[in-house]
């Protein structure tokens, strides 16, 4: 029989992107397995890959096959379709899945079209024989081949493979419908040729291939089939005949095949990892080193969680070796089998440590062989025997528990109090009352009670599910406490578990009390201090000063009370499963607190001033020491609290000294702002002041109470926030020391890079070389330069030029730089490099030869001093011995006549004569080797070209060359010319010179020279080399020319010089994966998206236009002979990498990703090659055939994986979406990529089982892989239910990461990127987890991120740099001193195994854990893990570029961190940490969030005391009166206070770190820059984000996700978003800061100075114009006229637009205010009484104004305030009556409707009128009254819109509707003048323009044709 070839798959492209075919044909006859219906046969392949979920697990191989083979074997295709067809009417026989019953008829036609057809077409008379005959064919192929594993053939047969296991279950159908008893060739056995594998082929199949050759997998797989003496084998071998331990578990457990598959290959990676770098030796056996750690890895939390519950472990090994190390691995299987199908259980570590303990237990019953007691059989496990028996009675029961208290959370709606999140389930396991839930467990226990009962009656409990022994022999007394009783009460909802998260301010307080208490404390004793007086620090110990300082024990003893009584107030909800000492000790406290508070007052009270003096000996120090019995008391009340200062404050003082320099510094600080005030202070009380300018309601108030709080308060709030500032500028000062100490920017600039160039190759050596030497112990006896110097000669500069081409070949794939950069960046790979000879790069030579040329020229003296003159120059000197070398070899091999070679050979014996005599000068004519210069380029262009044609020209080269040196070169002529004129001209023989006319001339004949050169690779790259050294000029000095291409290679080169770990060799490596989660963002740009245009642009034109430079690198790469040609004459998958590679796609983050594989290849290769192999080209490596590449790619892939978890990939592949194809092809183009998904599929069922008339679904955990050009399924993992039940990417993350390896786990996400050079040193960072820190290894390594997206628009390059300043300087100050780093996102490595037993990467409960990420690092330093963060390695990292993206990006991150404030991580990490740690904590936290909103505070407190001293009359009586003067400099100072805050926070560290890493002249530049394109302005708007939506948040909830949309793009925004998005969060807070302003400014004019009036309120003018107009300022097109009017017609139309169910807020103002004033509807009664408290200032204006009415006259009678009321109750009449009057006439009496509004109108103005002649109402009065009224009716509206469930559906709330729609207008119009007002003028629209995209401008780019909408049509 002839060899069969492999089928081609005929619908590998054309199936996944055909549209779903129409489904005309209803067809319902019962179908037979004889369908008679012939048509013509239709060629092309049927959808395999758009099925219904419900099937497409079942039949979509039959399909696939069917396609794969219709060519070769049409009848056997129409067999597997028949098939298919079969299966899916099995399943769903009624058609009731969605899209079943269109798929069963378009199958069904199909099989009618081929039936006839195929019959004619088959080669054996039956079916049964013809599918027999194509099966047996791809048997005999797999049998032939089975044993090769190259590339190739490894494709083919995996083909085959797939094809045999389908035709083999096909045939055994067919064979058992005929009703033959001959099967298949006795094929049970070999049920299935191909296994689906991921990383390891564990068939039969797969023993073969490459990597289960490797020893350490062969020792792994040999422990793991280990089963010899494990109980019930017989009986479990009767189901399966080869069993391992786990399906030995599986048996046992009841666990899902796909989860057993899983998990074996998991455990066999690791044992193989750990294996290798316990033994160096070829051991074919696991040794106990490698068990033994992963023992203490996997079970340290469980060994802790049995300790803390005083428990016994349930982990027992028998004494003998071998049977331990068996059961340490069943063990450890078990642990992962339950991790792997744990499900939302994954995120409670404590529940799977319970599970666990239970099922271990049950292990070592059976292994110990223990009887039940009652049946007297062996023990069994409880829960076991049939399929799915785990998912079904053990993560079920406890996952609907999670998911109905998830459910309890509404989106966020409901308080945190009311449901219990993943915290409060696991933390219930943190207590001993959790064993009461038993084994099996009882479901009628308190735990699973989800909806608290209102009685708690007694009643019969449901007894727990027992399937089966009731009880066990194994004296367990777990279970014996779950014992169930025949009388239960009924279950109790138990209610939060140790902690309740209660919105409240106070809980800064609760968790930060240390802080809060200093504070206080050191401003009191501040004050009193400075009350006294003290002219010297020792007058502190004077009775009276002492006695009154120590007043502040008082404040200590009441701030003790408020915080036991906060503690009480917010656990009170967690009461029911708090330990009841915890309770006594609460309450104890409290009880405590309050004997201090009451006793202290009273013994300061009655024995204040009264002393017992002490007389000491004469000549004492002391003098006379007097004490009162309050000083006995404090004293007393000081030594009960003395553990607490010493546990606080002693281990920290020596270990972190430097943070307390923060606060002493804040201390001195103060007191000299603080002590000025004193004095003033005093005069104000002194004043008198009783004429008032309002009626004032606390007459009687002695001091002026008011005034000193309206001075003291904004002081006050400054000075708790003034730290802040002291923090930053720390961590600018030490961050830069530390980053100078470190060699950060050590390379910063082209020049600097190629002066420290010739040491990069020792630096690589010492860095990404592993060791070569065997004897580590006597390396320290050798200098380290002696290593260097060995191992650049044994080959170490090979091996770098080798590394460094394959960084310029990136490079060059990425479009960085162009062909000809790649040929003057590449080292030439030659013999040489082995005795460690190296030609440098040209670009590190360019212009060497031309000026050492010019030195030489005019050079006078002897030859020594030129040769000492050139080599000072090393490159000038290597340059010109290349040159001359190379000149030598190019002419041997061009020169082929024995005559002429003789002439060379004598003219460069002459030369190097010369040289040796150092005669060189003396010889020739150094003047003449310019001319020579030139004529050599010459000579090697034509060589380079190689253009037959030349030959001629050629000739003349040389010809002219020959002459110069002979005849001018030589001063006194060459003597190898003598020879040959001698030679030639024979004495006598005249006659023969004439003869010689007929002789070809030197080089002239076809002989001569050999031209064309041969076709070598090598010679060609020398000429090249050799050419562009002649000719390169001063511009090659600046190559690369690209910014990012030079950035890359400057942080690469310094990072060689940076503390790394030495690399390890690839094989002994930390393994690891990548972890990306994915939703719905852009895999890659469509056709579509590149293409079309919004506002005239499409994404391709605006790539091209940004990075203009890479386009035609791009286009020179394609071969594109019209190099400013656009993107039409490019093919469009090339363009839609190109594009997408430049956007925040996952398929930029795959490419990078994908870098760590290529890099970990390319250093297994150099790890196993010898220098001969190295010569030979990394690049044969790749080829397909080769055995050495298969290696690599098996040593790779046990070592690395990437995972990425797109959700929805299944929905979109089924429902057609273009991104599931994407998502395919990156898996066709990265084999090794790996894809998860979760699958959503109806359960088919019958109509009465239904829910709701549902069907159930069945939810799925998936990964495939590529195989053969389609997706394969791999695992199957069935979930308990939907996995997105709290934070969605969290669950993502959970429901993929059991599909990842290794030891470490970094967390990637979608919108970065990476590097071939920084995945070069991925080996060096997972060499720090074996590094002991702190005395533990890190958990969590944190790597810098370089921001990509911030080349264009001013905003985006603020960001970046505010991004890389806190990914840089900041963080670098958190991992070290401070110790407060936790995780950030991305790009953080995770000890895998460490956070795969704690909870894993990230927090999910909904709203809580919004900031997810940061939680990871909370949960990881609570549970003892180390935090460490190195800038040796970096990542690219995209952000959001236009305000709006910005804007929402810091509105989710203020979100989260007011969720962290109330937060049981931050209350505990605050009280645990020492005093310093804490500090550094919450300043670097959540406190910079609450500092910003103290901030914003303070400017509104000081702007509202002014106005309160301005419109009582109290700041008139001080200034005039009293002459109090130290006011104005303390608001001065108030001011710059502000000003200070603003700029500090975030310039300083930002600069500091440009400066670092670019130098400080850049850094200056750059920032002067900053400043004159508005990143002032930027960051006061970005304050005020954080400000409005921490706080509010806190306040009332509402904290929810915000999608930013990570687009590229900018463009413009319209007004009306504009407004949507900072309508409350800044438009109302400027108004009102500006409406504040104005009024101050009114009535300050009479007694106050304007230049007084400016220094005080200068900053918040700034501030309040920014709030307002910032939005529009950096919007691109902002100005323009156009826009404007399209804008305002678009705004009118929004406002007006009614709103209601399913209306958008974009398209109406209704949907957008109810929506945008949603969170009212769920917050508290305190937050609402909060909210009614802080609207009561918008009444001070109406209340202090119309007293200063001119109609009022000098009246400060309290009617005044009453009698306004009643002008805003006849204002609101008047407009209700038109109102009315407009529903009722407009429609049918119009008319009479006009007159009825001039008659109103006419009245009104007769009245204004009226009032002016009789009670003299003034134009100033009515300015007056406009600003007392608008606030009072902003005012109204917040007490409406807070008690909206109270009047919603009355005329209350539609009046507060109304009204509040006019206030918005009225906004809008006032916002909108004067930018309307300012696009008349052309040159703002230019300016604007030039400051936001000042950047691209520098950079030539076009953004004009952009901002324009112009784009280039196709044609």
């Amino acid at each position: 029989m002839a060899e069969i070839v492999v089928a081609e798959d005929q619908n590998t492209a054309s199936t996944s992107r055909s549209s779903r075919r129409g489904y005309t044909t209803s067809d319902t006859r019962p179908f037979t397995r004889s369908l008679t219906l012939g048509r013509e046969h239709v060629p092309e392949p049927f959808d395999s890959e758009k099925l219904p979920v419900t099937l497409v697990s079942e039949i979509q191989r039959f399909l696939r096959v069917a396609n794969q083979i219709e060519i070769d074997a049409p009848r056997v295709a129409y067999l597997c379709r028949f098939h298919a067809f079969e299966v899916a009417h099995n399943l769903d026989r009624n058609s009731s899945g969605r899209g079943v019953r269109q798929f069963k008829t378009s199958l069904l036609q199909r099989l009618e079209q081929d039936d006839e057809v195929t019959v004619g077409k088959r080669r054996e008379k039956s079916d049964l024989r013809e599918l027999r005959r194509v099966y047996r064919q791809y048997k005999d192929y797999i049998i032939k081949h089975g044993g090769e594993y190259t590339l190739e053939t490894r494709e083919k047969l995996i083909k085959a493979r797939t094809i045999a296991s389908v035709l083999l279950e096909v045939l055994n159908t067919v064979t058992a419908a005929t009703g033959s008893q001959v099967l298949a060739d006795n094929e049970n056995s070999r049920s299935e040729f191909y296994v689906p594998y991921n990383i390891l082929p564990l068939d039969q199949g797969g023993v073969h291939q490459a990597i289960m050759q490797l020893p350490e997998i062969k020792a792994a797989l040999v422990a793991v089939r280990n089963v010899r003496g494990l109980p019930f084998m017989e009986e479990f071998k009767r189901r399966a005949p080869y069993l391992d331990m786990f399906d030995w578990l599986q048996c046992c457990y009841g666990f899902q095949k796909g989860n057993v598959t899983n998990q074996r290959e998991h455990l066999i990676l690791l044992l193989a990892n750990i294996y290798i770098r316990q033994t160096h030796k070829q051991a074919s056996k696991l040794g106990d080193g490698a068990i033994d750690e992963m023992m203490k890895k996997f079970f340290k939390n469980y060994t802790e969680w049995c300790k803390f519950l005083k428990r016994k472990s349930n982990i027992r090994l028998p004494y003998l070796k071998q049977e331990a190390q068996q059961y340490k691995l069943l063990y450890i299987a078990l642990y992962l089998l339950i991790w792997g199908e744990a499900a939302n259980l994954r995120f409670m570590p404590e529940c799977l440590c319970y599970i666990f303990h239970h099922m271990a237990s049950e292990l070592h019953g059976m292994l110990s062989g223990a009887v039940s007691l009652i049946t007297g059989e062996r023990a069994m496990p409880t829960y076991g025997g049939e399929s799915e028996a785990f998912l079904s009675h053990v993560v079920s029961p406890i996952y609907e528990v999670i998911h109905e208290e998830a459910m309890k959370n509404r989106n966020g709606t409901t308080d945190h109090s009311t449901w219990r999140n993943y915290d409060d389930l696991n933390e219930f396991f943190w207590s001993p009352d959790c064993f009461e839930i038993g084994w099996p467990m009882r479901l009628d226990h308190d735990f699973f009670c989800v909806h608290p009962s209102n009685d708690g009656k007694k009643k019969k409990s449901r007894p727990s599910v027992r399937t089966r022994d009731e009880e066990r022999s194994d004296n367990n007394e777990d279970e014996e406490m779950g014992a169930t009783t025949e009388e239960a009460r009924e279950p109790k909802w138990l209610g939060k578990t140790n902690f309740a998260e209660i919105r409240s301010f106070w809980q800064i307080f609760r968790s930060f009390d240390r802080m809060w208490s200093l504070l206080i404390l050191s401003l009191q004793a501040m004050i009193i201090m400075a009350s006294h007086d003290l002219e010297s620090p020792l007058q502190v110990f004077d009775a009276t000063v002492l006695e009154d300082v120590m007043s502040i024990f008082i404040t200590s003893a009441v701030l003790k009370l408020i915080l036991a009584i906060l503690d009480v107030a917010f656990t009170w909800k967690a009461r029911s499963t708090m330990d009841s000492n915890h309770r006594r000790k609460d309450m104890l406290k409290i009880v405590v607190a309050m004997i201090w508070t009451i006793v202290l007052p009273i013994f300061y009270s009655t024995s204040r001033r009264k002393y017992t003096c002490y007389s000491t000996e004469n000549g004492s120090w002391l003098g006379e020491w007097c004490y009162s019995s309050y000083m006995v008391a404090a004293s007393f009340y000081l030594m009960t609290n003395a553990v607490n200062m010493v546990l606080f404050f002693v281990p920290a003082i020596g270990r972190y000294i430097e943070t307390s320099n923060t606060r002493i510094c804040t201390l001195l600080s103060w007191w000299t702002q603080i002590k000025p005030l004193i004095a003033p202070t005093r005069q104000m009380m002194s004043v008198g002041v009783k004429n008032y300018d309002w009626h004032e309601l606390f007459p009687k108030v002695k001091s002026n109470a008011g005034a000193i709080a309206a001075i003291w308060s904004p002081i006050i709030l400054v000075y708790f926030m003034d730290t802040q500032i002291w923090y930053s500028i720390y961590c600018a000062v030490f961050g830069g020391v530390y980053g100078i100490l470190h060699h950060l920017g050590e390379i910063r600039t082209q020049g600097m890079l190629r002066s420290k160039f010739a040491t990069l190759p020792s630096a690589f050596n010492d860095c990404l070389t592993p060791p070569q030497t065997k004897d580590n112990k006597k390396m320290w006896l050798v200098p380290q330069g002696f290593f260097k110097a060995f191992e650049n000669k044994k080959g170490g500069v090979l091996k770098f030029a080798l590394v460094w081409n394959q960084i310029i070949s990136s490079f060059r794939d990425e479009d960085l730089i162009s062909n000809r950069e790649v040929d003057l960046m590449k080292i030439p790979i030659s013999s040489e490099l082995v005795s460690g000879q190296i030609y440098w790069p040209v670009f590190l030579l360019a212009n060497k030869l031309s000026t050492a040329l010019s030195i030489a020229k005019d050079f006078v003296g002897k030859y020594d001093n030129l040769l000492k003159k050139i080599k000072k120059d090393n490159y000038m000197y290597l340059v010109v011995t290349e040159c001359y070398e190379s000149l030598k070899y190019i002419l041997d091999i061009l020169v082929v006549g024995d005559m002429e070679r003789r002439i060379i050979s004598g003219i460069v014996d002459e030369l190097e004569e010369s040289i040796g005599k150092s005669s060189l000068l003396k010889d020739l004519r150094m003047s003449e080797l310019p001319a020579l210069h030139a004529k050599c380029a010459d000579l090697v262009e034509l060589l380079v070209v190689g253009n037959e044609d030349h030959h001629y020209k050629v000739v003349m080269a040389l010809q002219d060359i020959f002459e110069l040196v002979t005849n001018d070169l030589f001063v006194n002529g060459s003597r190898t010319m003598d020879l040959l004129n001698t030679h030639q001209q024979p004495e006598g023989e005249t006659f023969e010179f004439f003869s010689h006319l007929d002789e070809p001339e030197l080089f002239a004949s076809a002989q001569s020279i050999h031209f064309p050169l041969p076709d070598s690779a090598p010679l060609m790259q020398k000429i090249k080399r050799f050419h562009l050294l002649l000719t390169v000029k001063d511009k090659a000095m600046y190559i690369p020319s690209n910014l990012e291409a030079r950035r890359r290679i400057s942080f690469f080169a310094t990072s060689l010089f940076m503390n790394m770990p030495k690399a390890p060799k690839v094989h002994s490596m930390v393994s690891f994966s990548v972890l990306t989660p994915h939703y719905m963002e852009e895999v890659k740009f469509s056709n579509r998206e590149l293409h079309s245009s919004k506002e005239g642009v499409s994404i391709s034109f605006y790539m091209q236009k940004i990075f203009p430079d890479e386009w035609e690198n791009f286009l020179e790469r394609l071969g594109s002979e019209n190099i400013d040609g656009n993107s039409d004459e490019v093919n469009d998958e090339d363009l839609r990498d190109w594009t997408s590679f430049r956007g925040q796609t996952l398929s930029r983050t795959v490419r990078g990703m994908m870098y760590y594989r290529k890099a970990l290849k390319l250093q297994a290769f150099l790890d196993m090659a010898e220098d001969d192999d190295i010569l030979q080209s990394y690049d044969a490596i790749d080829r397909v055939n080769d055995t050495l590449s298969a290696q690599l790619d098996a040593l790779v892939d046990m070592k690395f994986c990437h995972v990425v978890s797109c959700q929805i990939y299944g929905s979109q592949k089924s429902c057609g979406d273009p991104q599931a194809q994407d998502i395919l092809e990156l898996m066709i183009r990265y084999p090794s990529l790996r894809v998860a998904y979760v699958e959503e599929k109806e359960k088919i069922v019958e109509k009465e089982e239904r829910v709701a008339d549902r069907p159930p679904k069945v939810y799925s955990s998936i990964l495939v892989k590529a195989v053969n050009g389609l997706d394969q399924e791999i695992y199957r993992i069935k979930l308990p239910g939907p996995p997105n039940i709290g934070e969605g990417k969290p669950e993502n993350q959970n429901h993929a990461i059991i599909f990842t390896r290794g030891e470490a786990l970094q967390a990637i996400d979608m919108n970065q990127d990476n590097y071939l050079e920084e995945a070069l040193k991925m080996r060096n960072l997972l060499q720090e987890f074996l590094r002991v820190q702190r005395r533990s290894p890190p958990t969590i390594i944190g790597m810098r991120e370089h921001i990509f997206t911030g080349s264009v628009s001013s905003l985006a390059w603020f960001m970046s740099y505010q991004e890389t300043s806190f990914v840089t300087i900041g963080q670098r100050l958190l991992a070290n001193p401070l110790r407060v780093r936790f995780h950030y996102g991305h790009p953080d490595l995770f000890d895998r195994i460490f956070h795969l037993t704690r909870g894993g990467m990230s927090k999910a409960s909904k709203t809580i854990n919004l900031s997810e990420d940061v939680f990871a690092g909370y949960n990881t330093t609570l549970r003892r893990g180390c935090v460490t963060y190195h800038e040796y390695m970096q990542v690219g990292k995209g952000r959001d570029v236009g305000l709006n993206q910005i804007s929402k990006f810091e509105a989710k991150v203020a979100n989260g961190n007011s969720e962290q404030t109330i937060s049981r991580d931050m209350y505990r990490l605050a009280r645990r940490f020492d005093f310093f740690r804490m500090l550094s904590c919450y300043f670097t936290t959540v406190g910079f969030y609450f500092n910003s909103l103290i901030s914003v505070i303070g400017v509104y407190v000081f702007l509202y005391g002014q106005l309160y001293l301005v419109l009582s009359g109290i700041q008139r009586a001080l200034l005039l009166e009293a002459k109090v003067k130290n006011i104005k400099s303390l608001e001065t100072a108030l001011a710059s206070q502000s000003f200070i805050q603003l700029g500090l926070l975030t310039g300083l560290p930002m600069v500091i770190e440009i400066g670092l890493e670019r130098g400080f002249l850049n850094a200056l530049k750059d920032f002067v820059l900053m400043q004159l394109q508005l990143a002032a302005v930027f960051f006061t708007f970005s304050y005020g984000t954080k400000a409005h939506y921490y706080g509010r948040t806190i306040l009332h909830g509402g904290a929810k996700y915000r999608p930013t949309g990570r687009k590229v793009v900018v463009f413009h925004s319209s007004f009306t978003e504009s407004y949507r998005l900072y309508s409350r969060s800044h438009f109302v807070k400027g108004f009102e800061l500006l409406l504040l302003l104005i009024v101050y400014d009114l009535f300050r004019r009479s007694y106050q100075s304007s230049v007084a009036y400016v220094m005080i309120t200068y900053a918040v003018w700034f501030m309040s114009m920014t709030w307002l107009f910032a939005p529009f300022l950096f919007n691109p097109s902002g100005f323009d006229w156009g826009k404007i009017v399209d804008d305002w017609k678009d705004w009118n139309k929004w406002i007006k637009q009614q709103g209601g169910i399913g209306i958008p807020q974009d398209k109406s103002w209704q949907s957008w205010w109810n929506e945008e004033q949603s969170h009212l509807l769920h917050s508290g009664i305190t937050s609402r009484v909060i909210e009614l408290l802080l609207s009561i200032r918008f009444f001070l204006y109406q209340y202090g104004l119309v007293y200063h009415l001119d109609i009022s006259g000098q009246n400060k009678n309290f009617v005044v305030y009453v009698l306004s009321w009643i002008v805003i109750v006849v204002i609101f009449l008047l407009l209700k009556v038109v109102n009315v009057g407009k529903h009722y006439l407009s429609a049918n009496h119009h008319l009479a409707f006009r007159l009825f509004k001039a008659f109103l109108f006419l009245g009104v103005l007769a009245t204004i009128v009226t009032l002016s002649l009789i009670c003299h109402l003034s134009l100033r009065d009515l300015i007056v009254c406009c600003l007392a009224f608008l606030p009072t009716g902003w005012g109204l509206i917040l007490v409406g819109q807070t008690l909206r469930s109270n009047i919603e559906g009355t005329g209350l709330w539609y009046f507060t509707r109304v009204f509040a729609r006019a206030y918005d207008y009225g906004m809008g119009v006032v916002l909108f003048a004067p930018i309307a007002a300012l696009a008349w003028l052309p040159i703002i629209s230019a300016f604007q323009t030039r400051f936001l995209f000042n950047e691209a401008f520098s950079r030539r780019l076009h953004i004009q044709p952009i901002l324009a909408g112009k784009k280039k049509h196709k044609t």
